[in-house]
């Protein structure tokens, strides 16, 4: 017994004219787009103002190098960026999936966002950030970090299409591969530090399609004091369950408690399963065991005298009726700080 599929391929080999040849096979990776690696490099400029509009680097890698007096704005999310041999440059960079590599580049003034950043053999960078995982210099000095403030409409899709969270920011807890004894190669920027003054608007007229705004209130990424001096012995810890407001109700409750006077010490998104309930939420976790299933969570710290009063009233008055964990008691609030946060280091590998 034949094979149908073979005696049909025979049959159209028998009827084609002897003079027409095949026609060699079409497959979806050979109709692909040829990318041009040229496309996705600036190299050797100086003195220009240049840069990517949204929708045109679409995730691919992407190099700046030997760059000297340039103002580079990359609109746009990309797989990952190194930087190599830059001098007094101006560098925004969208969210990037991967890694952004900075190397041998010196008095550059950055406001960026990535997975992971690194730094090597350079000297007086100023980066306001936005990194999932912890900042790493190696053999550099004078780098100072601020935490991410930017704008634009395309902006909070590009993060989701880098596969990075708006929560998840250690832009503050850097690691030192070499210390040097006495001395410390990076600090933090002034709280009051305004991100324009080191990162301007661009202002050619391609660029300015762009609608960016580096106002604190609009910028994709929330404003953590991160590792800076606590103003108060007291913290509170909130918890927002997946849903289909969680986003907007963690921006809401930011901006409520710091119009109230608190301050946003740290954020984070996560998943979490029942013995990680067990371990932050103790004897309450039962209440929540089913909201986990739901998807990750969103844990925000807010810090200031009074902070827990304050925020289970703004929590009730807003949020009646959508389920979160708030810190219960001044006296137990920092243990359900610590308990969330040493559980998601551990998890996020920190």
């Amino acid at each position: 017994m034949g094979c149908f599929f073979s005696k049909r391929r025979k049959a159209d080999k028998e009827s084609r004219p002897e003079n027409e040849e095949e026609r060699p096979k079409q497959y979806s990776w050979d109709q692909r787009e040829k990318v041009d690696p040229k496309d996705y490099m600036f190299s050797g400029l100086k003195d220009e103002t240049v840069g990517r509009l949204p929708g045109t680097v679409a995730g691919q890698q992407f190099l700046i190098q030997d760059c000297e007096n340039c103002n580079i704005y990359i609109f746009d999310h990309s797989a990952t960026v190194t930087i190599d041999d830059c001098t007094n440059c101006i560098i925004f960079l969208g969210p990037v999936k991967g890694s952004v590599f900075f190397r041998n580049c010196r008095d550059c003034k950055c406001t960026l966002a990535c997975q992971q950043f690194r730094v090597r053999d350079c000297r007086k960078l100023e980066v306001f950030l936005c990194c999932a995982t912890q900042p790493i210099i190696e053999s550099s000095s004078n780098i100072k970090f601020g935490c991410f403030q930017w704008y634009y409409p395309e902006l909070a899709f590009q993060f989701k299409d880098a596969g990075l969270s708006i929560f998840n920011n250690t832009w503050s807890n850097i690691h030192d591969f070499t210390p040097v004894s006495g001395e410390l190669n990076w600090s933090l920027l002034p709280e009051d530090a305004v991100v324009q003054d080191y990162v301007p608007i661009p202002t050619t007229e391609e660029l300015k399609a762009v609608r960016v705004s580096t106002e604190a209130n609009r910028s994709i990424v929330p404003i953590s004091r991160g590792q800076r001096q606590k103003s108060s012995d007291e913290s509170c810890l909130v918890i927002l369950f997946a849903g289909d407001y969680t986003i907007a109700n963690a921006r809401k409750l930011i901006d409520e408690m710091v119009g109230k006077g608190f301050f946003l010490v740290q954020t984070k998104e996560m998943s979490m399963k029942a013995e990680d309930a067990q371990r932050v939420f103790r004897e309450k976790a039962p209440d929540f065991l089913p909201l986990l299933n739901k998807g990750p969570v969103i844990a925000l710290e807010f810090n200031g005298d009074d902070a827990v009063e304050g925020c289970q009233l703004i929590v009730n008055e807003i949020f009646n009726g959508t389920k979160m964990f708030v810190s219960e008691s001044k006296e137990t609030a920092s243990g359900d700080v610590d308990s969330f946060y040493n559980f998601a280091d551990i998890q996020m590998g920190i």
